[in-house]
């Protein structure tokens, strides 16, 4: 594992310090929906990351947001974020990272995300345990939901769908600490993982935003689940994530509301 952790790494602070040069730059923006966007750098960023990958292990597959999918029956599959927190990069608002993931026969194994901004690499392997820039990271301590910080997004169907989020962001809102909304789901992972937070939850998320941080969460000995609190798949509908002692405070607020 120690190669494909080396190469993840390579490749995401390639990638990052490729988005964190171009921060100012006038960007090309198109839209996969009404305000789910992307830009030229997302696109720059991913290619960086699958020539980095696929020079040092060519015959692996991936998956990723943007325009690359090898589907070639390696049981090793790289899942990448080329970056998430395009809508925070295109208005320079400097919260955004690179998350890439390692799969093998369906299992995620390794985990990267990297924020070029604040130089802050994040990592985990199965059962090695979870890392910020080497050092070991752990969950908080925290055991009352009213004393927590959490975290959270909003789909981009928002204003079309009933299932957008406010009736949960409304009954956690009340009974913790405070809710922030910072737009990278793989940051606000490694931010349970680190002990930032102590809980995040979101709807409708994509393998690519999830696949790392759930892996550095689990590490660092968090929960991770999904609405139903059995498990969770990177394919699931929702993930709620926190440092295990308010995981089911907050399934059960979801649950009702």
């Amino acid at each position: 594992m120690k190669d494909f952790m080396a190469a993840a790494r390579d490749a995401s602070i390639k990638a990052g310090r490729l988005l964190k040069d171009n921060l100012s730059g006038t960007r090309e923006v198109s839209y996969k929906g009404e305000i789910n966007l992307v830009t030229e750098m997302d696109r720059r960023s991913e290619q960086v990351i699958v020539e980095t990958l696929l020079a040092a292990f060519p015959d692996h597959g991936i998956m990723a947001e943007e325009d690359t999918t090898i589907e070639n029956g390696s049981e090793f599959i790289w899942i990448i974020d080329p970056l998430d927190g395009t809508t925070n990069y295109t208005h320079g608002y400097p919260c955004f990272s690179v998350s890439i993931a390692l799969m093998r026969s369906q299992e995620i194994v390794l985990g990267v995300v990297y924020d070029p901004m604040r130089g802050e690499l994040f990592s985990a392997e199965k059962g090695a345990g979870a890392f910020l820039n080497g050092k070991a990271v752990r969950v908080s301590p925290t055991d009352r939901l009213i004393r927590s910080l959490l975290a959270t997004g909003f789909p981009y169907d928002r204003v079309v769908s009933r299932e957008n989020n406010l009736n949960h962001f409304n009954a956690l809102l009340m009974a913790s600490q405070e809710v922030r909304r910072d737009g990278s789901a793989a940051l606000d992972l490694c931010y349970v993982a680190s002990g930032r937070f102590d809980g995040f939850w979101e709807l409708k998320l994509k393998p690519w935003d999830v696949a790392a941080g759930s892996l550095i969460v689990r590490e660092a000995g968090g929960t991770v689940s999904n609405l139903s609190g059995r498990g969770f798949s990177i394919h699931d509908a929702a993930i709620v994530s926190s440092n295990g002692k308010i995981h089911a405070a907050m399934l059960e607020l979801m649950n009702a509301s």
